[in-house]
């Protein structure tokens, strides 16, 4: 057994543990003179809101329909239309800050709405006493997700990341395989995406040229903090993803997916340094086309020092000692693999399985004993799969209504998104090894890469 290996006791020791320490960094969150939020009865259906109710959010309203949905919000009015359709008594809102003054009976808010307006308005729902499900990345810099961890605790609201992956059993079966010392001392991990190739145009170096802005578009809210452009159909409504003033490109998309069971895995905190080797289309504008951004992490209690290694659009690992099972093992267009001194897990998502690779084969292996406790199965409609959006909504409810620590909240998302946008401050700088210090939030050997932990945000707009 490697010297990691955890217990159940262990593992509900360390999971309620900050990975930030609260005094760390502090920053002054505005006070307000609301009352906390209340929790319910498991028995009592909360009532629910919805920030963004097109494309993601749409099945993010579909997944908390258990509860009552009393309103329903999107600069979109189309949007808004559309899902009033399915939810006729609910309200409609095109500002969400109208909303909060004139729908006092929102208990808890899924926000899933572009990822430079996340922590505003996640900010703004947390001073009002209302718990809240933000869409990954939980925000668009490192300041931010500090902010909103720090304002969760302020507010006592329950809090959920949306990395629905983190419900699934693979991402706890990857742990406690990892735990067991079966493939010995972890000290590299690979993770990758074929994103954005396929998804959404990166590597766009001019801004687009103005076009009449829709009579259903509130085009001066979705602005909200960044700074005015004209309108162009090309950001809105879902091209955002890969502009840097609207979205965190491939990295925050999928990262917060990938790296969370490496985070609970290997009981990551800060890194110590990061640094982009590898870029492909690089300009102001937009993210680049690809990327390999590689982390340090020092060693850690019972865990050794880790390097860990990210690729986006059509790169990805190899697996160790050229093995024939490569392109089969690795064949998903995401995913993470870690290396270990006796072996390797591939967490394989299109198979639903962790793989097991020793000596550049694929072997078969007994499940070490469960550590981490597993959430109620909720089956997909046609019965055939676990419906992991639904049920790590259930886990947020549930920690709504009774106070539990639910699996993605901001204790554990806000230092996941710090590191994983702080990724994307290297792509300004590439080639160029960013020394950093987590609790301080700030870079110690490159002063110029500091102006990007935080941004400037439009008037009227600000955090803080």
């Amino acid at each position: 057994m490697g010297k990691n290996k955890f217990s159940r006791r262990s593992f509900l020791a360390g999971s309620g543990a900050s990975l930030v320490t609260a005094g760390c960094a502090t920053t002054k969150i505005r006070s307000t003179t609301l009352a906390k939020s209340n929790y319910k009865s498991p028995n009592e259906k909360l009532n629910i809101a919805s920030i963004g109710v097109g494309g993601k959010g749409r099945s993010d309203v579909r997944t908390c329909n258990s509860e009552n949905i009393v309103a329903l919000c999107d600069v979109d009015m189309r949007q808004v239309a559309g899902a009033s359709k399915t939810y006729p008594n609910a309200k409609q809102y095109q500002d969400f800050r109208v909303m909060l003054e004139d729908c006092k009976e929102i208990d808890a808010i899924t926000i899933s709405i572009p990822d430079h307006m996340h922590a505003f308005t996640a900010l703004r729902c947390m001073e009002m006493g209302k718990h809240v499900y933000v869409q990954k990345p939980l925000t668009h810099t490192v300041y931010e997700a500090r902010i909103l961890r720090q304002a969760s605790h302020k507010y006592k609201v329950a809090t959920q990341m949306g990395n629905q992956g983190a419900a699934t059993n693979l991402h706890r079966e990857a742990a406690e395989v990892i735990w067991s010392g079966m493939i010995g001392e972890v000290r590299e991990v690979h993770s990758w995406t074929d994103r954005p190739t396929g998804w959404w145009p990166q590597g766009i170096p001019d801004a687009l040229p103005k076009q009449e802005v829709p009579d259903f578009l509130d085009w001066d809210i979705w602005l909200g903090t960044a700074p005015y452009r004209d309108y162009n159909v090309g950001y809105c409504p879902f091209r955002w993803r890969g502009w840097w003033d609207y979205g965190c490109g491939a990295l925050g998309d999928i990262a917060c997916h990938n790296l969370s069971p490496v985070v609970k895995a290997l009981r990551l905190e800060y890194p110590i340094s990061v640094e982009c080797t590898h870029l492909k289309d690089n300009n102001t504008q937009t993210y680049p086309t690809e990327s390999i951004i590689h982390y340090e992490f020092p060693q850690r209690e019972n865990f050794a020092a880790v390097d860990l290694y990210w690729y986006d659009g059509k790169l990805k690992p190899k697996l160790p000692g050229n093995s024939a099972d490569d392109k089969k093992i690795l064949a998903d267009g995401t995913g993470t693999m870690f290396v270990g001194d006796k072996g390797v897990i591939v967490m394989n998502s299109s198979l639903n399985r962790n793989v097991l690779v020793i000596d550049g084969k694929e072997v078969e292996y007994k499940m070490p004993d469960q550590i981490i406790p597993r959430l109620p199965d909720i089956r997909t409609e046609d019965g055939k799969n676990s419906d992991s959006d639904r049920m790590h909504k259930m886990d947020w409810i549930r920690s709504c209504k009774s106070g539990s620590v639910s699996g993605t909240n901001f204790d554990h998302a806000g230092p996941l998104t710090e590191w994983v946008v702080m990724g994307n401050v290297s792509l300004r700088f590439p080639h160029q090894k960013l020394a950093w210090d987590g609790p301080a939030m700030r870079f110690t050997n490159f002063n110029q890469a500091n102006q990007y932990v935080s941004k400037k945000y439009r008037k009227g707009w600000e955090l803080i």
